[in-house]
């Protein structure tokens, strides 16, 4: 629970973010955000899965939010980019699949190498889920190519990389308002950092979040991932300035 100056600071990273707008995947794919909204409620694969991580929510790292999130956003692109000429069955497969690797790629968070050892866990855990075995594949390398800044392997079935794109774009997403209204107080809260020393970091993070606009992989992630960048940029420099005033720190 977030208590002091930080509570303080979260009051006030979300009161900046409700004077920025929405970004637009939430206006313009609203339809699409909330079936597969609906759909991950409803799909006892999903759910499951989830219980495991709830189960772990103590050394998560991001948390169940972030997650729920991502797998919904994922599900979300799937319906976006899906080929026309791909029956009902086959949409609502590869969008389990994404949201599957929504629910479980930060299962390793608060480790090196997050993304490799999420990998590793995932498979594990998705023995006991009845897919098959190119479908488990393509979620462990799906959660394998998440991170940030690394190479990506392409999936072994090229009719399920959309699987990975998906999942590293939703993911990414939270890199705009989320990151400074639910990410960084999740992350450095709990190291009980002072809020004074965490604004020396504060402007060369923005510099890395910037630098995601570019690397989003599908092709709806290309179109509106820059935009949630760009709000949750204007968030955080909002909110320097704010808390740099407050404790009277040069910009």
């Amino acid at each position: 629970m977030l208590e002091g100056e930080y509570l303080e600071a979260k009051n006030l990273s979300d009161r900046i973010a409700a004077e920025v707008d929405q970004p637009r995947f939430y206006r313009e794919r609203g339809d699409e955000v909330e079936s597969s909204r609906e759909f991950f409620e409803s799909n006892d694969m999903v759910q499951a899965a989830l219980r495991i991580v709830e189960d772990r929510a103590d050394t998560f790292g991001h948390g169940l939010s972030h997650v729920r999130k991502v797998a919904v956003d994922a599900g979300a692109l799937i319906l976006i980019e899906a080929d026309e000429n791909e029956s009902a069955g086959d949409v609502e497969k590869l969008m389990i699949l994404a949201q599957l690797a929504g629910v479980l790629h930060d299962i390793k968070r608060m480790e090196p190498e997050h993304a490799v050892r999420g990998a590793e866990e995932a498979e594990i855990i998705l023995r006991e889920f009845e897919l098959e075995d190119e479908e488990r594949r393509a979620i462990v390398q799906a959660i394998r190519n998440h991170e940030a800044f690394k190479p990506a392997q392409p999936l072994e079935e090229p009719s399920l990389q959309v699987i990975s794109d998906a999942l590293y774009d939703a993911d990414k997403f939270r890199w705009g308002p989320d990151n400074f209204t639910e990410t960084v107080w999740m992350m450095v809260a709990p190291m009980n950092v002072p809020l004074d020393s965490l604004l020396e970091y504060f402007l060369p993070s923005l510099d890395g979040i910037e630098r995601i606009a570019g690397t989003f992989r599908t092709r709806t992630g290309r179109e509106y991932g820059p935009d949630f960048i760009v709000r949750g940029l204007e968030i955080g420099q909002r909110l320097y300035q704010e808390l740099a005033g407050e404790t009277g720190r040069d910009e």
